[in-house]
């Protein structure tokens, strides 16, 4: 019997890791990176391949985002898992592909995405093995009508989804989430179900986040702010956006500071709007970002539909110069920006 629970360990780490290996073999690009020499001074430079290797992190937000948006109208067991882990390794390699125009990945920033996609892709296995069967179960023994705990959940998804745009994962208050399903459940089967099957796994990811907290702790955070550098806009102007500082300003621009991640993006959204052009973002003359549309678009990357939205997303990168002009275009191009992913 041991012989066999080993055995069964052994094939489930296989699999888990099989991703990881075609990735390694099979989506390694051939293209050269130009040369650019850049701005601002190099303490302050940001690998440009993570412009793209950013992206499988975000992914998990967006499937969690989805998840919520699924759940809020149906059933967990209506969430398309399969679909969502696959989403993120064919990404992953187109991403790791085209990595090959903009430099060498740091092991660091491979091992971190590779980590975090097997974890994904075990989580969301083992939530599709129960919501399929057991959770299926219970959801047909409730009827039609939700329960109270249904509803509760939903709220916490929805919750999570958003706290996640800009605060790590491992900060949420999981035992929070499993204490409030005990206090508002009704007794019924299904309210009983959800506390019992979510309370497990809200528990065990508040243990599982305490860890990973340690970790970071140890190892120290990634930098929270970066350079970039700024034309068409006065100092004044750009200081008054929010928490920007402005360094210097020279023959090619405003050197400015920023606040990095979801916040970023309203930044530059808001700089564009008011007529910024960007001549360089970390060190960096390429960038990506991600746009909503109701239909295909033929210069990204890769694309995929969204569950519960009915459209789909794009990965789209292009020059640091061209970004200003893309962003307001977008609406003229039928896109709505969704996240501009800095390195």
């Amino acid at each position: 019997m041991l012989r066999r629970g080993l055995l069964a360990l052994l094939v489930l780490v296989l699999l888990l890791l099989a991703p990881v290996a075609y990735t390694e073999l099979a989506c390694r690009g051939d293209g050269t990176p130009v040369a650019y020499e850049a701005i601002v001074d190099a303490q302050h430079h940001r690998p440009e391949a993570r412009t793209l290797l950013t992206y499988p992190e975000w992914h998990i937000v967006h499937a969690y985002d989805d998840y919520a948006q699924v759940i809020a109208e149906v059933d967990p067991h209506d969430y398309a898992y399969l679909p969502s882990i696959a989403g993120f390794w064919s990404s992953l390699c187109a991403l790791s592909k085209e990595a090959s125009t903009l430099g060498p990945v740091d092991g660091g920033t491979k091992q971190m995405v590779y980590v975090i996609g097997v974890s994904f892709t075990a989580e969301l296995l083992a939530k599709a093995a129960y919501e399929e069967t057991l959770g299926r179960l219970a959801a047909w023994l409730r009827g039609p009508e939700r329960a109270v705990l249904d509803d509760v959940s939903a709220q916490q998804a929805r919750g999570y989804a958003t706290f996640l745009q800009q605060v790590p994962w491992y900060r949420w208050d999981f035992s929070g989430d499993a204490a409030a399903l005990t206090e508002a459940g009704t007794g019924d089967l299904r309210d009983n179900e959800r506390a019992l099957a979510l309370g497990l796994e809200y528990r065990a990811k508040a243990a599982y986040a305490k860890a990973i907290e340690a970790a970071v702790g140890a190892v120290g955070a990634d930098a929270l702010r970066l350079r970039m550098v700024v034309t068409g806009l006065p100092v004044a102007q750009l200081e008054s956006m929010g928490d920007i500082q402005a360094i210097t300003t020279g023959p090619k621009g405003t050197e400015i500071e920023t606040p990095r991640y979801r916040e970023l993006t309203g930044i530059l959204m808001q700089m564009a709007g008011q007529g910024a052009e960007f001549a360089e973002i970390a060190g960096n003359d390429q960038i990506m970002f991600t746009a909503l549309s109701d239909g295909p678009f033929d210069n990204a990357l890769t694309s995929m539909k969204r569950q519960g939205y009915g459209d789909m997303r794009h990965l789209i990168l292009l020059p640091v110069a061209d970004l200003a002009e893309a962003l307001r275009g977008a609406e003229a191009a039928g896109l709505t920006i969704e996240h501009i992913h800095d390195y």
